[in-house]
């Protein structure tokens, strides 16, 4: 998540440089308003998409990297020297009184939901509006930045918040403890998204709902930018790799060493047992060879299928390991496993084997007690900025001292119709709703974030999550 302040040669780091931080095209958007543009208000919003709820989290950390910096000259001849080898204009003037006026700080107004909270699409979640009327055109230029910023944390926290849906229905079903749901999500994604940055900020999302990860990056973000001394947890566990480097004529001595070195009372070991033959491991080596081992060293073996059909290796994997150390039934007449032993299914997870899983589960008497997942790429990575057609938008600009509508309406996708003037969020009677600002009042759930260089709201992971955690609309 950390820019690189300079590179080798000792120039400015032009990822650090937020000139730089655009569409190519956006260069040229300073030379396009109306003559007499003062004043350029945009919004983001989600349009729909995979789900009709969105868990608003991220923007915090973009403010915080990015727009908190000032704008110097240097980043300003950066800037011009790649725009006139790359072939797009440059508007040196506006950005050159930035500095001299402001002192570098953006002149812009940002104002937004409070993070964690759970919007339905079609509303608006953050507006943006220049507050020099030099510099209307700057809004636009910081679009490209601003909404990545906004989608795919928002996408991510979405996502894990729709799999915690999921996992809680199941849980209100089949089991007598809600509160294990924390750590009933596990992040596995860290090597599978696209950069550490991402790994950070998409960590970070999962954490606002769950407390299990083992994306590091994630970790660290929450206490950076949201103040969060330690957001997740983990616990020792085996890869393939430290298994079969036994052999297999010694895999259950490579098992043994597992609970010989991290077990003891209250532990949690998870052991990937599917390096060879899974049901042999289950029955003959956890089950026979291993098991009073495993009964006396007051651990929870958590044994990781990573190989299979998931809607069924993990849940045949429960039954067995039923049948070797015993379970007991529930108030609500679900079977869970005896303490020592548990399943996580971290292969072909998403939202969809999620619910498959628990629902097969269920079906053969067994509690989702028996059992966590690990998400990796479906958690992470296997989403994008249409799974809830994010976009960003001016509503209304201020030409010649008068605030006119500003909108699109394309008659080949209505899909894409955009929001007119200036916008604010109300929620009655728990049901939200974009208006027009004029009318909102103190009703407007927007809240102002950001102005002139100057982060206005600090939100708290707790705060965060406590959001994250209430009905919609509560």
């Amino acid at each position: 998540m950390n820019s690189i302040d300079h590179n080798s040669s000792g120039t400015a780091d032009p990822f650090g440089n937020i000139l730089l931080n655009v569409d190519s095209y956006k260069a040229s958007h300073a030379f396009q308003y109306p003559p007499g543009t003062q004043y350029v208000y945009s919004y983001i919003e989600s349009r729909g998409g995979k789900w009709n709820q969105t868990v608003f989290f991220g923007l915090q950390m973009f403010l915080k990297q990015y727009l908190c910096t000032p704008v110097t000259r240097d980043m300003i001849d950066a800037a011009e020297a790649f725009w006139k080898a790359h072939g797009e204009p440059f508007y040196r003037q506006g950005w050159e009184h930035i500095v001299d006026v402001h002192t570098g700080y953006l002149p812009v107004l940002i104002k937004a939901v409070p993070e964690g909270e759970i919007v339905p699409g079609h509303n608006v979640l953050v507006t943006i509006v220049n507050t020099d009327p030099e510099c209307f055109w700057l809004t636009s230029a910081l679009e490209t930045a601003l909404l990545r910023a906004v989608w795919y944390p928002t996408t991510v926290a979405t996502n894990s918040w729709h799999c915690k849906q999921v996992i809680a229905q199941y849980l209100d079903l089949t089991s007598d403890d809600p509160a294990q749901i924390a750590f009933k999500l596990h992040d596995f994604g860290a090597r599978g998204v696209s950069s550490l940055e991402s790994a950070a900020i998409g960590g970070v999302a999962h954490l606002v709902n769950f407390s299990g990860t083992d994306t590091v990056s994630g970790v660290l973000a929450a206490r950076k930018f949201y103040g969060e001394d330690m957001a997740g947890f983990s616990i020792p566990a085996a890869e393939h790799s430290t298994m079969t480097a036994w052999g297999r004529d010694h895999e259950a001595d490579a098992y043994r060493n597992m609970i010989r070195q991290f077990g003891g009372t209250g532990k949690l070991v998870a052991v990937v047992s599917d390096s060879y033959d899974l049901f042999n491991a289950v029955d003959t080596i956890w089950g026979e060879q291993l098991r009073q081992e495993v009964i006396d060293s007051g651990a929870t073996i958590v044994i990781r299928p990573d190989s299979g059909d998931p809607a069924v290796v993990p849940v045949e994997c429960v039954v067995h390991l039923g049948e070797k150390f015993g379970y007991r039934v529930n108030a609500k007449g679900y079977k869970v496993l005896a303490p020592c032993v548990r399943v996580i299914q971290g292969d072909g997870i998403n939202i969809d084997t999620i619910g498959l899983i628990l629902r097969n589960l269920a079906d053969k008497g067994w509690a989702v007690d028996n059992i966590a997942f690990g998400m990796g790429g479906g958690l992470l990575q296997q989403l994008n900025r249409d799974t809830l057609k994010f976009a960003m938008k001016c509503s209304a600009a201020q030409i010649n001292g008068r605030w006119v509508d500003v909108y699109k309406d394309p008659v080949t996708d209505p899909a894409k119709h955009s929001k007119r003037g200036r916008l604010a969020l109300i929620c009655e009677n728990g049901t939200y709703e974009t208006v027009a600002l004029e009318t909102a009042g103190s009703r407007d759930l927007l809240e102002p974030v950001f102005r002139d260089g100057k982060l206005l709201r600090d939100w708290t992971f707790t705060e965060i999550r406590e959001r994250a955690n209430r009905p919609a609309g509560a």
